[in-house]
């Protein structure tokens, strides 16, 4: 059964730097891309950063510069760093697994930016 589990989320304060975290339970090599989708309130869910299995890496131009997206093959962990967070970063932030054609998805951590 494919899982991935969240963590890092919370209320954090303009200009911070949070990292959340995506374990996966299966080996990250098995899914043909992951990446990090957020919801804002009221909206919705869109594409943040992605990587593809051949390795590139995508970001939505809103937060290029800011988020890296990372990954650690022996943890089966997804990682994104967000630097410089404003307001409008303020979102329920889904992992996503594609695999065999197939999304998963995580229950989602609530990143609250206060100004």
């Amino acid at each position: 059964q494919v899982q991935l589990v969240e963590s890092g989320g919370g209320l954090v304060q303009a200009g911070g730097s949070p990292t959340l975290s995506c374990a996966a339970s299966l080996s990250l090599g098995s899914f043909a891309a992951m990446g990090w989708y957020r919801q804002p309130p009221g909206k919705q869910r869109d594409l943040v950063a992605s990587f593809t299995s051949g390795g590139s890496r995508n970001y939505a131009d809103s937060v290029k510069g800011r988020f890296t997206i990372s990954r650690d093959n022996a943890k089966n962990t997804v990682y994104l760093q967000m630097n410089s967070l404003k307001p409008d970063d303020t979102a329920v932030y889904y992992c996503n697994g594609l695999r065999y054609g197939f999304n998963y998805w995580g229950q989602g951590t609530q990143v609250t930016v206060s100004s």
